[in-house]
């Protein structure tokens, strides 16, 4: 099977090739991601733990879903792929915001992405894949964001950072309405 390959982007989010994944993440080059946020009607938010045997992040507590678009595929096509893929269910989604961030691992790879963030709801429990999910919770984000605090170290890198975005979107859409 090919490796799965990435978007690179500029800081304007315009497409300049494409490259193998794991390459893009060990040269630290800009490329375009996406993370789900799946929240329920109580306002709370699905949190996976992601697999013990993935390259890395094992067993960290991180967003909904994550990964990287394919060429010629939108946001929301690829998030739906990817909420299928890991956590057995399709919902509609939305894209709300987007910025860059730059995380690097121990491992000596980095997460350099332009991240979409797509919301969604959901009501049900997921059937989550065992090869992307060890387990999955619903939590508010007052408590999330506590418990980074406390906790860091249950959190994936890019959790920590999309999560402080995430938060702020949800805040200033409470001051809206």
């Amino acid at each position: 099977m090919e490796e799965e390959k990435v978007i690179l982007v500029d800081e304007q989010n315009n497409p300049i090739g494409l490259m193998p994944k794991l390459e893009a993440h060990e040269k630290a080059l800009l490329h375009r991601a996406f993370s789900v946020f799946i929240m329920n009607q109580k306002g709370e938010v699905m949190l996976q733990q992601r697999a013990l045997h993935k390259y890395h992040s094992p067993g960290l507590w991180t967003n909904t879903c994550c990964s990287h678009q394919r060429e010629n595929e939108t946001n929301v096509e690829a998030g739906k792929r990817r909420l299928q893929e890991e956590m057995g269910f399709i919902t509609e989604l939305t894209d709300v915001i987007s910025f860059i961030y730059k995380a690097p691992f121990d491992n000596g790879l980095t997460e350099y992405e332009y991240d979409h963030v797509l919301l969604g709801y959901y009501e049900e429990n997921p059937n989550i894949n065992a090869e992307e999910v060890v387990d999955w919770k619903w939590e508010l984000p007052e408590n999330i964001k506590k418990d980074i605090e406390q906790n860091p170290q249950k959190y994936t890198e890019w959790f920590k950072i999309i999560f402080e975005k995430f938060y702020d979107y949800l805040f200033s859409k409470e001051i809206e309405n």
